[in-house]
């Protein structure tokens, strides 16, 4: 908890240091990025992400995370030969092939070439002018490939409406790393973060393979240390201040349980049972592991929680189960 910055010391560019992050349900992911940076508010990620601070694209697994300006480059260039190898049957079947790809991408950079942020429909609009017609599903792969290829990524939102710009416009500064290089540095701050993880978790989380965990974590001088006769990969046991019982209410795709796989049973509470999370998609840690679900309700500018835990909470635990959902509360209630 403390390594995912859940806990202690919080900095203001913690992006930087979880170096990516899940976000296909983008207003949650907002949460994941607050809930670890001191005094953030929601208004404030969407200030910096309508002006590129945070970027959101697809990479390491072929789904949506936020990832700085100055890290989309390396980390998609890495990362996206993979994606694409997995992402290549689906292509297949749904008659997509390079052609369409490069012609797409070719369109995309003459329509967004002077700054413009187009929402999906209008990129749409943009390949249907030039006789693409596609479903949405190949508009999908389409737009996915290009962002892999480093053409798009997110653009400034429109209203409640998602954009996509070019990635050099977005990201003039983005920095370049060497295959080595970022395989050491991919490494090292999954491991800095996310550690005790495991060479499965690393490779299960950046879609790359236990080989370049290893060599990566070697470069980067991460050692491992032997626990139960499994091999984990940290840079350090933190020392955190935290009073128990703590509670953290954790969206679906969290790095607290995105990040792991083998080692993903560490975050639960041993005997109790996990009953399936529907409808409360996102999860409830005490002290650090699993104790329920929950999800929120917004009426106007009221939220209100329902919470569904595995067992009966004391007096102390029903109050600092409160005082997260307050701090959730002062995340969402200044938006701008």
């Amino acid at each position: 908890m403390a390594n995912q910055r859940l806990w202690g010391t919080r900095k203001a560019n913690v992006l930087k240091e979880m170096l990516a992050m899940q976000a296909q349900e983008f207003a949650y992911a907002k949460w994941s990025l607050a809930q670890r940076t001191t005094g953030m508010t929601e208004a404030m990620v969407d200030k910096a992400f309508a002006e590129g601070t945070i970027l959101r694209t697809h990479l390491m697994r072929p789904t949506w995370h936020f990832v700085s300006a100055q890290d989309i480059g390396w980390l998609v260039e890495l990362t996206a030969p993979r994606v694409k190898a997995v992402n290549a049957p689906y292509h297949r079947v749904n008659g997509l092939d390079d052609t369409i790809f490069n012609r797409a991408n070719g369109l995309f950079e003459k329509a967004l070439g002077d700054g413009k942020h187009l929402e999906r429909k209008q990129m749409r609009a943009v390949l249907e002018a030039a006789g693409m017609e596609l479903t949405n599903l190949q508009l999908g792969f389409v737009l996915g490939q290009s962002e892999l290829d480093r053409v798009i990524c997110s653009g400034a939102p429109h209203g409640k409406q998602q954009t996509y710009a070019l990635l050099d416009l977005r990201a003039p500064d983005a920095k370049r790393l060497d295959r080595d290089e970022a395989i050491a540095e991919l490494a090292l701050r999954y491991f800095t973060t996310r550690g005790p993880a495991t060479l499965k978790d690393f490779a299960w989380w950046s879609g790359l393979t236990m080989g370049d965990g290893k060599r990566g974590a070697a470069d980067a001088g991460i050692s491992s240390e032997v626990i139960d006769g499994r091999a984990y990969y940290h840079a350090g046991w933190p020392t955190v201040k935290t009073e128990p019982p703590r509670f953290d209410l954790v969206q679906i795709y969290d790095e607290i349980g995105m990040a792991y796989t083998e080692s993903r049973h560490h975050g639960w509470i041993p005997g109790l049972d996990r009953p399936d999370p529907a409808p409360y998609p996102h999860s409830i840690l005490l002290d650090g592991r699993l104790i329920g679900h929950w999800r929120r309700t917004l009426k106007g500018k009221t939220i209100s929680f329902d919470t569904h835990v595995f067992r009966r909470l004391d007096g102390m635990e029903t109050e600092a189960l409160e005082a997260a959902k307050q701090r959730f509360g002062e995340f969402a209630s200044t938006q701008g």
